[in-house]
């Protein structure tokens, strides 16, 4: 065993990058609620964006679990789509502060760059094996 790095099975910030993924795909559930709630209760609505844009929400919000789950598996395949997860965050984020909520928007890019970074430190690639 000389020169041979012990393979760590639990990292902190692998962890704290998987509850923050589990963190996003609870927000895109609520926000999946809400787009329901909002849909039944507004007048005036168009049925097929309202349907078309509530089930991209909804397979969002389950396709973000599924990315957290497997890399809470310490599946290495896993970390890939959860950067591109953080990306698409960053671009939301972006987004809202030009035109939108600026608090959403600034929590937004937050929340992408710290859950990025934890996902992407070298105690998580240890724990994931990839170091």
């Amino acid at each position: 065993m000389t020169g041979e790095k012990p393979v760590t099975t639990s990292a902190a910030t692998l962890d704290w990058g998987v509850r923050l993924l589990y963190l996003q795909s609870a927000g895109l559930a609520v926000l999946t609620a809400y787009l329901i709630v909002l849909a039944l209760t507004s007048g005036a609505v168009n049925l097929a964006v309202a349907a078309s844009l509530t089930v991209m929400a909804a397979l969002a919000a389950v396709g973000v679990f599924l990315v957290a789950r497997a890399l809470g598996r310490r599946a290495v395949r896993a970390r890939g789509p959860a950067v591109v997860v953080q990306l698409f965050l960053l671009a939301t984020g972006g987004f809202l502060i030009q035109v939108g909520p600026l608090l959403v928007g600034v929590a937004m890019l937050v929340l992408a760059v710290v859950t990025g970074v934890l996902i992407l430190l070298p105690a998580s690639s240890r724990a994931l094996g990839v170091d």
